[in-house]
């Protein structure tokens, strides 16, 4: 790559065409200094210093390194390695705090055809947010960010999509954000729970029936794909369709077109479908439970949702958002060691579950605040508590012993000295350790040792715990 000192870049030229632009846009030179920026880029980024000659990442990231050398794509690295248009979702830091951001990197060419510099616009995902705020998706970790990624690639187009994971990972949120992004946000999103629905049932909800299709049809009956007509059609659980129904699916996705039960008059259809499964939909059809043409119909543009064990830190943001609804006028918090027992524990229940133990917790908390006595057993014990303990992964013995004994003080409920024993080790050893390990919070006696190693290892220094 040639020197970018010896490139000729229409600085000027550029600046004026960026500030005709609606959304903040900026001009980077090809070792991400800030050449240029529009008003637009200066409300909403600006820090009350010079933006020019200063690095993109330090400024909308905090970063003293480019994104892909902090863990995140980089789309102007992608655009010089290519010389195309790129794409990503990042979180940036902006006036109002950090918000979901979709960054588009062109490149700019001279003369000859050489890439000078790099245009940025950056536009908000109104999807997502790192902060509590209702309808939004919460998180911000790399899992999450890749399915927001996804989400927003497919939204603007009429697409299928289906969503993958596992109950209680909010898959009707994500099937309304994505109807929220589309062109269809001011029609019907019209959602349909095909799990427990009676079979007989099942058809008649879908398409209508037409008076006396039935016993009992007194009046005709307008169905759900009429009703989500120029919107968007949600089929929760779609691998729960009993299989006759799946035929008449399969040929209203392939023909548009469909009858009400008892009716003989085609009517055409207009919708955009989502449907959702957190059943393995390929092993299905190898078994002969679910149609294999109906599957590869619906399987256009697969999105998995992690499940929340997989999301690393946007437990915590989770938990603020879910006490702000369960108990908005508490004020409620979590003291450290429920807050670091929540995000250790495994979740198989996901989103839904943290719900019910937040909103547990909530009724048993009198204060305002959340302790580890208000979680249930199997987050302050969980199953296979070596496990959990050690890790799946290799670590260090330290680290190993670490995780250990801040279980058994989790587990035990008697005195230090109780503890130690159960261990088969002294007392004194033990506070040595759990200094060690930053957990000692009640030291004992220092008359009883007054040797230098007990001193050294900090057994006089309360440590949070």
């Amino acid at each position: 790559m040639a020197d970018p000192g010896r490139k000729s870049i229409p600085v000027a030229e550029l600046a004026s065409v960026i500030e005709g632009l609606d959304d903040p846009a900026i001009v980077l030179a090809l070792d991400y200094r800030i050449l240029a920026v529009n008003q637009v880029y200066l409300r909403r980024y600006g820090d009350g210093r010079p933006l020019p000659r200063r690095h993109c990442h330090e400024v909308l990231h905090g970063y003293d390194r480019p994104c892909d050398q902090s863990g995140e794509l980089c789309p102007l690295k992608q655009t010089l390695e290519s010389g195309l248009r790129h794409r990503v979702l990042h979180v940036h830091h902006t006036t109002s705090g950090r918000e979901h951001v979709e960054v588009e990197t062109r490149p700019v060419r001279d003369g000859r055809g050489q890439v000078v510099a790099v245009l940025e616009v950056l536009r908000s995902n109104s999807a997502a947010a790192t902060i509590p705020v209702e309808s939004r998706l919460i998180g911000e970790s790399p899992r999450f960010m890749g399915m927001l990624e996804m989400m927003h690639r497919v939204a603007p187009s009429p697409t299928t999509v289906l969503l993958l994971g596992e109950t209680g990972t909010g898959k009707e949120m994500v099937a309304r954000a994505i109807h929220r992004q589309s062109s269809r946000a001011d029609a019907p999103f019209v959602a349909v729970e095909c799990s427990g629905m009676p079979e007989a049932l099942v058809e008649s909800e879908l398409f209508g029936h037409e008076r006396g299709a039935f016993t009992g049809a007194h009046n005709r009956k307008i169905g759900l794909v009429e009703t989500a007509k120029g919107g968007t059609l949600f089929l929760d659980e779609i691998g729960e369709i009993p299989l006759p129904l799946q035929v008449k699916l399969l040929r209203l996705l392939e023909t548009g077109r469909y009858r009400r039960v008892g009716g003989v008059e085609e009517i055409q259809a207009q919708f955009r479908l989502i449907c959702a499964t957190h059943r393995g939909l390929k092993a299905m059809v190898a078994n002969g439970e679910f149609r294999e043409d109906l599957y590869y119909r619906i399987n256009i543009f697969p999105i998995v949702l992690p499940g929340l064990r997989e999301r690393g830190g946007d437990v915590p943001l989770l938990i603020d958002t879910l006490l702000q609804q369960i108990a908005p006028d508490r004020g409620l918090v979590l003291d450290q060691k429920a807050l670091q027992a929540l995000c250790e524990y495994r979740f198989p229940g996901n989103v839904r579950e943290l719900r019910n133990i937040l909103e547990r917790a909530t009724l048993l908390a009198d204060g305002g605040r959340i302790e580890l006595s208000h979680l249930p057993e199997e987050v302050v014990v969980p199953e296979n508590s070596l496990d959990t303990a050690t890790g799946q992964d290799i670590v260090s013995l330290d680290e190993a012993e670490r995780r250990y004994l801040r279980l058994a003080l989790a587990r035990h409920m008697g005195d230090r000295s109780a503890l130690a024993d159960r261990l088969g080790i002294s007392e004194r050893t033990l506070y040595r350790k759990l200094a060690h390990a930053g957990l000692s919070t009640q030291p004992p006696d220092q008359a009883a040792d007054s040797t230098p190693g007990a001193l050294a290892a900090g057994a006089g220094q309360p440590v949070e715990g």
